[in-house]
């Protein structure tokens, strides 16, 4: 059977397929250690689990309007309004099943043939595969390491043509963990909004920024690039809710309408269970989130170190997220060979750059305890003596 163009050349997320390989390892008594977890290794925080159990209890267990309920878009807009000084409306807001799902439809709903994106690399495996399932070609911006993979505004000015329709912003970013500081927004702002290019801003590692660095959403800068930016975030790296599958976006009411539209007919509401957890996430959520952050901030400062001392590789400090981008171009090996042979001879598993962009460099999650990351990198280090 002839499958539909769009999916043809559809490329599996190497980051579960890595997960997935080397949890059947572990499955067969081999002691893995993982690196490559794209969630925090800490537990939903209690209230917020408490609140789950309780709508289940009281029967909150049927669909609930296609774009959440209204108690939790009206609480999405204080958080906005509040954190991050952007105003949107309730009628503003779609509640979608992960912040992923939010921006598929975001592409759906904006995107087409002959239509391009721009996305600044190392990038989310997902972003260009997103892209070339709405029709649309994904236009990829180099970022480079010695700007901490910050990208050049000159350079995503100079990959603007009349057929771009998206400029994508993820801040902090995965897998490199770069932050746009305010004036990287500004200059990009003002490209866009002098372009008339729509700005969709990935904020869903926004709680996860070490050191001094604030988060800046690039829709709060005025309200010209307010009018031109759709904001993604959601619950599920903040709070330790992957599974739970909440994200949302915001942006003007007619793009909001068509995406409640598309979800009325694809999925659905999001879990009507998950959105009552999710309230109770965003009114009280704040303290565990902070003793979640100050754990990953140590684990970064270690791994950072530890990287930095060894042969062969390196890495610049994150600034965000949880993730290393750890450069391999000494050890003569490409990224993917690397990660084979890093689980299959060390014991170690880590996830190719090649998906991400860049085939000189692995990412490696810090979402694990110190223990797991002393042992992994004792590891790696004997590896690559012996490389």
């Amino acid at each position: 059977m002839k499958l539909a163009d769009r999916v043809a050349q559809l490329k599996p997320s190497p980051t579960l397929a890595i997960t997935a390989k080397a949890q059947a390892m572990k499955k067969r008594g081999l002691d893995v250690v993982g690196f490559g977890a794209g969630e925090p290794d800490f537990d939903t925080p209690a209230r917020i689990k408490a609140a789950g159990i309780r709508a289940i209890e009281k029967g909150f267990t049927k669909y609930t309007p296609a774009s959440g309920t209204a108690e939790l878009k009206e609480i999405i807009s204080k958080k906005l309004n509040k954190e991050n000084d952007l105003l949107y409306k309730p009628e503003e807001i779609v509640v979608c099943c992960g912040a992923k799902h939010a921006l598929y439809n975001i592409f759906q709903v904006l995107c087409g043939t002959g239509d391009e994106v721009i996305i600044v690399s190392p990038y989310w495996v997902s972003y260009p595969e997103m892209v070339k399932l709405s029709g649309a070609t994904p236009r990829v911006v180099e970022s480079m390491e010695k700007d901490n993979f910050v990208p050049r505004i000159s350079a995503i000015e100079k990959a603007i043509t009349t057929r771009t329709k998206v400029i994508l912003v993820n801040s902090p970013s995965n897998p490199t963990g770069a932050v746009f500081e305010k004036d990287t927004l500004e200059r990009l702002a003002k490209v866009a909004v002098s372009k008339k290019i729509c700005v969709v801003s990935d904020e869903i590692y926004e709680k996860l920024i070490y050191g001094r660095e604030k988060h800046v959403s690039i829709g709060s800068l005025n309200r010209e690039i307010f009018k031109q930016t759709i904001t993604v975030n959601g619950v599920s790296k903040t709070y330790s809710m992957t599974g739970w599958r909440i994200g949302y976006v915001a942006g003007p009411i007619e793009i909001m309408k068509k995406i409640s539209a598309l979800q009325s007919h694809s999925t659905s509401n999001p879990v009507s269970i998950s959105q009552k957890a999710a309230v109770e996430a965003l009114r009280s959520g704040g303290k565990e989130t902070k003793k979640m952050k100050d754990k990953f901030a140590k684990r970064r400062d270690y791994m950072v170190e530890r990287i930095n001392s060894l042969e062969k590789i390196s890495c610049v400090k994150p600034k965000g997220a949880f993730y290393i981008f750890c450069n391999i171009a000494e050890t003569g090996l490409d990224s993917l060979m690397f990660a084979a042979r890093l689980l299959e001879e060390a014991r170690v598993a880590c996830v190719p750059g090649i998906a991400f962009g860049s085939d000189a460099h692995v990412r490696l999650s810090f979402a694990t305890d110190l223990g797991n990351i002393k042992k992994g990198l004792e590891r790696i280090e004997k590896w690559l003596q012996n490389l």
